[in-house]
């Protein structure tokens, strides 16, 4: 793209501008147009060439005057820079036919695979009476997501993943909110265009964003290439558009009779019409040159800042190609030579701490993508701030990864270290910036659920299964009411009104009512459930269960000491501790006030039968009309126990459905009767008790 003339919003800020109110329509209209003509230039030099011309202030001063005046004269425009925040959400992404196949390619990490792939192109034209010269145009394979992009005179009118090559998912409100792709070409561009592109998540834009998710404790994304697909696929693009992403072109899929003769012709002439293309696409004369290209790709893969997994080879000729031709599933004119998978020695990019429900601070290691034992990896958890000093891990060390139990990926140990230092543990959340306490090589956030991460974890954790299950109060709601300042402590809950919720996008009436509902009906629930809800340390629903059953009220478990506590089956001396020291806390007694002045009232815990007193009882399988954890309540509410594991204590294992094979054996060791859920039940009503089933 060339610097426009005569524009006075290139160049030289600081811009001064009239008055909005002293603008005529014509005047409005004629600065819209020169300031549209900058904010494209400028995203061009920033976007694609990484070199702006003016300051991100100096920008900010044009964009925000382009919004005012196509607000003012109500000139805004599809195609205007302006329009890239997203558009309404969806339902679904509806399917979209492709204008021309976008066809897969065939693929090898072998050298001689490659050179057969030259041979046979050689043959194929030979055989052709072909004559024209054999060039590869040779290109980074980006690690993406590949979408189609169309353009009519000069306007973007639809984006569309690859999908199956024959058809993909409508994206294009989405792909309209990704400033390197012109919503408006430049240049001699011709009537109709479509070209093929790779949406991809920057390194360094990926390791940021992942930072932010970890550091409020959601789950980050696996690697870049997930974040790219994840992102394109948001049924709202406000969010596609307040994430990071980038788009490579390096395909036209049809010139509208263009006339492009060479691959190179076309790698030149996308940037001139405001593209952004990968600046290492080489021509190359013959298939050592493209060899020698991947070998040099291979060295800077790691210094680059968007994933690749190889390189592309292209035949340059079109007419060449044409004489090629494909097969049904890929073109016989390229080839894509890949490189080995990485190993277990990789790469630290970052290190970010999680800030967890229970304010444990968690630090995390943000890795280039690795393969361990046949699972790809790029994040390993640090544990605690002793581990990284044991490590003597840091920043841009490389280092040697382990799976534990070819599960979860571990740091074993730095091979190079970037730095003499190790990394500086923070003295303050990274959230909320509160002291960091330590507790043996542990280290928590002091400030409980005010801090901000905290306390998005806990009214997830509130609302859950494991809590007072509460529908429709998920992650992304969680995190939406909490970013709309509607939820700053955990009994704003019970202040939500339908009317504002409805106002949020995206939410609608219906849905307000629901919630409302929702809470309004855990206002009375069981002491088990709301102990558990609590989000204590160390306490889930049965130990919930237990201390419920123990104490009978909510005011009996807040008062009862350490040695109180120990007298509750399974509860040791740290686990006693942590209980007492949550409700000894003056700011959780705050908050179990505060919900108890909302009407949040816990029920006493019904006093334990006896009918199954002295008996024990393990299940196994599925069982029909109840789940197992209501068998166990049901057997623990009558004074009997149940427990995981069958043991010589065990009296029962209760056998269900599709029933495991290690809890029999076990059964069978033992000595330890196995009965079928009708027996159970016939046990049950022997003893006295009522079984309720679910028809």
């Amino acid at each position: 793209m060339e610097e426009p003339e005569d524009n006075p919003y290139i160049r030289n800020p600081p811009f001064e501008f009239d008055p909005v109110e002293d603008l005529d329509e014509e005047a409005a209209e004629r600065q819209v147009e020169l300031l549209r003509e900058a904010v494209r230039y400028h995203d061009y030099r920033y976007y694609q060439l990484a070199d702006p011309v003016i300051s991100d202030n100096a920008y900010d001063d044009l964009f925000e005057r382009l919004e005012a005046l196509e607000e003012e004269f109500d000139l805004r425009s599809e195609t205007s820079p302006t329009q890239r925040v997203g558009g309404e959400p969806v339902d679904e992404l509806e399917t979209v036919d492709h204008v021309t196949p976008m066809l897969s390619i065939d693929s090898s990490v072998e050298e001689e695979d490659v050179r057969d792939f030259a041979d046979r192109v050689h043959d194929r034209l030979a055989e052709a009476d072909y004559d024209g010269p054999v060039q590869y145009l040779c290109e980074p394979k980006f690690d993406g997501l590949s979408v189609e992009l169309v353009y009519e005179d000069g306007e973007l009118q639809r984006a569309a993943t690859r999908g199956d090559g024959e058809e993909g998912d409508d994206v294009t409100e989405n792909v309209r909110t990704i400033r390197s792709v012109p919503l408006q070409l430049t240049g001699d561009y011709p009537d109709f265009l479509a070209v093929r592109g790779e949406v991809f998540m920057p390194r360094d834009a990926f390791n940021e964003y992942n930072r932010e998710r970890i550091e409020r404790s959601d789950d980050p994304f696996a690697n870049p290439r997930n974040a790219a697909a994840g992102t394109l696929r948001q049924l709202d693009p406000s969010v596609t558009a307040e994430r990071p992403l980038d788009c490579f072109v390096f395909d036209v899929l049809d010139d509208g009779d263009y006339g492009f003769e060479r691959r190179i012709d076309e790698h030149q002439k996308v940037t001139e019409w405001g593209f952004h293309v990968d600046d290492h696409t080489r021509l190359v004369e013959d298939i050592d040159g493209a060899v020698e290209f991947r070998e040099t790709m291979l060295e800077m893969r790691d210094d680059l800042n968007y994933e690749i997994d190889g390189t592309v080879i292209k035949v340059d000729r079109k007419d060449a190609c044409e004489v090629l031709g494909a097969t049904s599933r890929a073109p016989r004119w390229a080839y894509a030579y890949k490189f080995p998978a990485r190993t277990e020695v990789t790469t630290v990019r970052d290190i970010i701490v999680q800030v967890g429900r229970t304010g444990r601070l968690t630090p995390v290691a943000l890795l280039d993508k690795v393969e361990v034992a046949g699972v790809e990896v790029s994040r390993a958890t640090l544990h605690n701030p002793e581990q990284i000093e044991e490590l003597g891990v840091d920043i841009g060390d490389k280092v040697r990864l382990k799976r534990a139990g070819d599960v979860i990926p571990y740091i074993e140990e730095v091979v190079e270290a970037e730095t003499e230092g190790t990394f500086a543990f923070p003295d303050s959340c990274p959230v909320c910036g509160s002291p960091v306490e330590r507790e043996g090589p542990m280290a928590f956030c002091s400030a409980g659920i005010d801090c901000e991460a905290q306390l998005r974890r806990l009214v997830e954790y509130y609302a859950s299964q494991d809590g007072l299950d509460i529908e429709g109060l998920g992650e992304e709601a969680v995190n939406r009411l909490v970013d709309e300042g509607l939820v700053e402590s955990l009994p704003d809950l019970y202040d939500l009104s339908v009317e504002e919720l409805a106002d949020l996008d995206g939410w609608g009436e219906t849905s307000a009512e629901n919630l409302v509902s929702e809470l309004e009906a855990s206002t009375e629930p069981p002491l088990a459930d709301f102990l558990s809800a609590l989000g204590i340390p160390e306490v889930g629903p049965t130990t919930a269960a237990d201390l419920a059953r123990q104490f009978g009220t909510l005011d009996a478990v807040m008062a009862a000491d350490t040695e109180d506590l120990r007298v509750v089956e399974g509860i040791g001396p740290t686990m006693a501790t942590e209980i007492a020291g949550f409700f000894n806390t003056e700011r959780n007694r705050e908050i179990i006030q505060e919900l108890r002045d909302h009407g949040v009232e816990p029920q006493e815990a019904e006093e334990a039968g006896e009918a199954l007193d002295g008996l024990t009882f393990v299940f196994t399988g599925s069982l029909e009309g109840m789940t197992r954890d209501d068998a166990k309540e049901l057997v623990e509410a009558n004074g009997g126990a149940a427990t995981s594991s069958v043991s010589s204590n065990t009296n029962y294992l209760v056998v269900g459905k599709n029933p495991g094979t290690a809890k029999r054996e076990d059964a069978d060791e033992h000595d330890v009767p196995q009965i079928d859920q009708s027996e159970f039940e016939a046990l049950l009503e022997d003893h006295g008790i009522d079984v309720d089933i679910d028809e």
